[in-house]
């Protein structure tokens, strides 16, 4: 089975494009035809596209009215600190979690919890640099060879590894993508990267309020794609991993087995057993839970 870096070399020394080395890797694992893993890509591609602009043009709150607003703060606000294509890509990576969170229609990235990460980086790139929806299809499949690696070595589970597993995943598959549509032959770029993004998140819990997917996995997806667009951005300036993307991968793994079982999802263990998010829970459930 090739590693990541694998196929980043072999792309490198056969000057062949990444994303067909990926669809070929895909073909010698599945032994389906490669251009389905390219036809496959384009339609997630089209499909996030489809769920962003239904969702502005039908938003709405979540079963326990939670969340359901952020997006639209950030899309009627302008950005102060940050730049356009990162504030864009907030804005996206919001909009997609709170659609799921109120049953909309989405693309997990790699779960449905971490479904705005991606999103966020391949949209924004659309509206703020113009690639194209067949370029952001070919960064969709090297970020997909990226989350397939990271299943392979760990967990893309909150409910096995914490959310490090998915938000952590997502931001890796994120900054891979990133990099692959803005400079697709800066091999030293494309494996540090995903190793830089996963590196920030490790040991990043799951503590879903009430279980429910929303607080905090809705903004914890802002913060992934920002963190993605910083470790695309420290790598194509030449900042390297000094761990590779494997190893982090595989010390992804090694923190959730040692995580605790109430930080895995359970809504048991973080921010989820403060007094405010058990006030919130009681009053969602019409019942006293702590009695």
């Amino acid at each position: 089975m090739m590693t990541f870096e694998e196929l980043v070399n072999t792309s490198k020394a056969s000057k062949t494009p990444l994303h067909e080395v990926i669809s070929e890797w895909y073909m010698m694992n599945t032994g389906d035809d490669p251009k389905n893993a390219l036809k496959t890509s384009l339609r997630l591609v089209e499909e996030m596209f489809n769920s962003f602009e239904t969702r502005k043009s039908n938003p709405s709150k979540s079963l326990t009215g939670w969340v359901g607003e952020n997006d639209q703060k950030v899309r009627n606000s302008r950005p102060f600190l940050l730049s356009q294509i990162v504030h864009s890509g907030i804005e996206v990576a919001l909009s997609m979690a709170e659609h799921n969170a109120s049953m909309g229609k989405i693309v997990a990235c790699p779960t449905a919890g971490a479904c705005g990460v991606v999103p966020g980086a391949l949209i924004s790139m659309h509206k703020n640099l113009g690639k194209s929806m067949e370029e952001l299809s070919h960064s969709l499949l090297v970020a997909g060879a990226v989350g397939e690696r990271i299943r392979r070595k760990a967990s893309i589970s909150g409910a096995v590894s914490g959310c490090q597993a998915e938000i952590g995943t997502a931001t890796a598959m994120a900054s891979a993508a990133i990099v692959y549509a803005v400079n697709p032959e800066n091999y030293d770029a494309l494996v540090s990267a995903p190793a830089l993004a996963l590196k920030s998140l490790l040991g990043l819990v799951c503590d879903p309020v009430g279980g429910f997917v929303e607080i905090p996995c809705v903004k914890r997806n802002a913060f992934g794609v920002s963190t993605a667009f910083t470790a695309a951005e420290l790598a194509l300036a030449g900042v390297e991993s000094v761990i590779p993307f494997e190893e982090v991968a595989e010390s992804l793994g090694r923190v959730g087995r040692r995580l605790p079982e109430e930080l895995k999802e359970t809504g048991k263990g973080g921010i989820a057993v403060t007094k405010t998010a058990r006030d919130m829970l009681t009053k969602f459930l019409g019942v006293d839970r702590r009695r």
